[in-house]
């Protein structure tokens, strides 16, 4: 809870702070990695900083903490604190790794607002920000202790691989040595760490896609010509390859039973859903499940045959899907254009959403115009959530 004193100033300056937040995160991220270059070698992405969609992560949480303590007294976003969890326990951040972080967020602040940032602005936001932090460190103590190990990552050796869709290509990976594994949920990632072409390591999130319960770890990966990390994997990476994984991690896991679920994917967004329909389709759901999936046409769907198979082994189980060019496909109840939740909504439905922003913030709007409480439309992005603020 922020304190009585420190409310007044948060409240009065959150409009400037918000509005300049987008201005000194940058500034930030540049003291950082001028003092502790290390943090560039397997936990920051740079790709993340040059487009600066992890400046926006950070400035969309700080933003959404601060006003949920003013607007919520005595409470916490703990949809918001825990995504960040999640992310940040599969990257290792740790504990000692928050007053850095701090020292150097602190000293953009100073730089930016000048003499505006009076004392006793500069503790009230300090309070914010501890608040924040000891919020996730409890979080990610908690979600360390759940692992069946203590390390970060574990080697993991590429066992098969095959095509999906277009550009896009199915990983499974067996334990390269003997850490005790731990046992995924559908819906969860983990990270991926592999030295570039310069030797600087670099890390990038992937859903698990397939195997979740068993002793394997399988990812989907789809191909981005103008990224760094994926064109290593698609073009170097080869059977007996290894290379290592985190723990899995992720909160957004659905249930083998509910009330009725709705799975909105486009692209390759589709990776979280696939593996949610196998494992509920493995431990026989009679679920109420509607199925939507939009891509460019049917060549393009990543992971068709093993959703197509989970659904035909789900009772309770409808699909619909939606193409923008190119003949459309018998059986699959397929239409042209975009997607349309309309006539798959109810009024109890717990609404699934995965795949690009666009397609999220639309889909996302046909739900809520539709009645549908916004802490009952779940989603995932991706990468840093720039859409976190939303």
């Amino acid at each position: 809870m922020l304190s009585p004193k420190s409310f007044p100033f948060i409240e009065a300056t959150l409009p400037i702070i918000a509005e300049r937040i987008s201005s000194i995160t940058p500034n930030f991220y540049n003291r950082l990695f001028a003092a502790h270059p290390e943090l560039l070698d397997g936990i920051f992405s740079r790709s993340n900083q040059k487009n600066g969609t992890q400046q926006q992560a950070l400035a969309g949480s700080i933003a959404v903490f601060a006003t949920y303590l003013v607007k919520h007294p005595g409470t916490a976003p703990e949809t918001m604190l825990a995504r960040v969890a999640h992310k940040h326990t599969s990257l290792g951040v740790a504990e000692e790794q928050y007053p850095i972080v701090y020292k150097h967020l602190f000293d953009a602040i100073a730089e930016d607002l000048g003499d505006a940032l009076t004392p006793e602005i500069a503790d009230a936001w300090t309070e914010v920000y501890w608040l924040m932090a000891h919020a996730l460190i409890k979080i990610e103590k908690g979600l360390y202790a759940q692992q069946a190990n203590a390390g970060i990552y574990a080697p993991w050796k590429l066992v098969e691989r095959a095509e999906t869709g277009v550009d896009s290509v199915i990983l499974s990976f067996e334990p390269a040595d003997g850490t005790p594994v731990t046992v995924a949920k559908p819906g969860q990632f983990v990270s991926v760490r592999m030295p570039m072409a310069d030797g600087l390591r670099q890390v990038r999130q992937y859903t698990l896609s397939n195997d979740v319960e068993h002793a394997r770890r399988t990812i989907t990966v789809k191909l981005d010509v103008n990224g760094e990390f994926s064109p290593v994997i698609h073009n170097n990476l080869e059977i007996g390859g290894v290379i290592e994984l985190s723990n899995p991690y992720g909160d957004l896991v659905i249930d083998n039973e509910g009330s009725p679920l709705v799975i909105a994917t486009a692209g390759i967004g589709c990776t979280p859903s696939a593996a949610a329909l196998q494992t509920l389709a493995a431990h026989g759901s009679t679920r109420k499940i509607t199925v939507l999936h939009a891509d460019q046409e049917i060549t393009t769907w990543p992971l068709r045959e093993q959703m197509l198979e989970s659904i035909g082994k789900l009772p309770g189980a409808t699909l619909s899907t939606w193409f923008e060019r190119g003949e459309l496909p018998e059986g699959l109840n397929a239409q042209s254009g975009y997607m349309d939740l309309a006539a798959a909504l109810s009024e109890d439905a717990q609404v699934y959403l995965c795949g690009p922003l666009p397609f999220m913030n639309a889909v996302r709007t046909q739900a809520l115009e539709a009645g549908i409480p916004a802490e009952r439309i779940h989603y995932e992005v991706f990468g840093p959530d720039v859409w976190l603020a939303a």
